[in-house]
């Protein structure tokens, strides 16, 4: 098995948020997911365990789990849900049988990508995704950000530093006073942006940046789902409301969407395929929002500067 110690000659350096802790004094855990293309679901399962021990169990023929592993659990499956038939469906499509799963898993392999998903990892453990995506790399994984059939995904599902509703406007407010700048660092050329998540509507990025918006719970669910009944946005909050409101929630999604109580943060390339390629530099993108959140009087300059057109701060530390 080869070695997990981080090597600090080597290793991107993962920056570390203001706020380490959740409100009970735990850890943060981060889960991290990377699509790639070329390497079979069970070869990248097998290369996984030969790297980091731990048990390997199978789904289904195109979702396969690695378990107690030196990384913790892991899962590598084939990114369509209409191939994995013991799962809960989202769609109002027949339940294919497994025999008839496997087979359209196996005719869509070519054009699907896999993708690597992570349990939560504490914040000081996130350097063993990168180790991870380098296994599969070696292995025979690919992607360089884009395919012929669309973009190859990395999310973060970050937990947060505390459960109430004005840590999450913080949060919130942060992340759309620095968007722009994020969306022109992250898509730095045409293709890319045919693939980025559409940005916020104005009309609420207005409402949220404005100096007196501090709702409760249920208002800032209302508004969110006023302007975004969808995931596809760079921080989606979907995942969180509906894990606080599922009753509530549920009946008005038409995506698929896991309640999960974290911020799902979904940057549409990853590059599995190329050496020496890190999650780290999105990290640190995403490290940057949360060090303006933290700052309130910063944030509140920051979103009035924003609101009167004025440039954004930086993300860098």
């Amino acid at each position: 098995m080869e070695s997990l110690a981080p090597s600090d000659d080597r290793e991107p350096r993962f920056h570390a948020p203001p706020v380490p802790l959740t409100a009970d004094g735990r850890p943060r855990r981060v889960g991290v997911e990377v699509e790639f293309i070329g390497l079979p679901v069970r070869a990248a399962v097998d290369v996984l365990a030969a790297a980091f021990g731990g048990l390997v169990r199978e789904e289904d023929a195109h979702a396969w789990h690695l378990e107690a592993s030196a990384i913790g659990d892991l899962t590598v499956e084939l990114d369509v849900q209409h191939v994995h038939p013991h799962r809960a469906q989202q769609h109002s499509l027949p339940r294919l049988s497994p025999p008839v799963s496997a087979r359209l898993g196996a005719a869509l392999s070519p054009f699907v990508p896999r993708e690597l998903i992570t349990a939560p990892l504490r914040l000081d453990a996130l350097h063993l995704a990168d180790r991870a995506v380098d296994v599969l790399r070696r292995a025979g994984a690919r992607g360089r950000g884009i395919t012929p059939f669309g973009a190859l995904g990395l999310h973060f599902n970050i937990a947060l530093p505390a459960l109430g509703p004005h840590s999450l406007v913080r949060l919130l407010k942060a992340f759309l006073v620095l968007e722009p700048q994020l969306r022109e660092e992250i898509y730095s050329d045409v293709v890319a942006r045919l693939f980025a998540p559409p940005a916020y509507p104005p009309a609420y990025v207005e409402k949220v940046l404005a100096p007196d918006y501090w709702p409760d719970a249920e208002t800032l669910a209302e508004d969110y789902l006023a302007d975004n009944p969808t995931r596809r946005r760079s921080l989606d909050l979907l995942p969180l409301l509906l894990h606080r409101d599922p009753e509530g929630i549920a009946p008005r999604l038409t995506d698929k969407v896991s309640k999960r109580e974290v911020l799902h943060y979904r940057l549409p390339l990853a590059w599995v395929g190329e050496p020496g390629w890190s999650i780290a530099a999105d990290w640190k993108r995403w490290v940057g929002v949360e060090r303006l959140a933290a700052d309130l009087a910063k944030l509140d300059a920051a979103c009035r500067r924003a609101l009167a057109g004025s440039p954004l701060l930086a993300t860098g530390p």
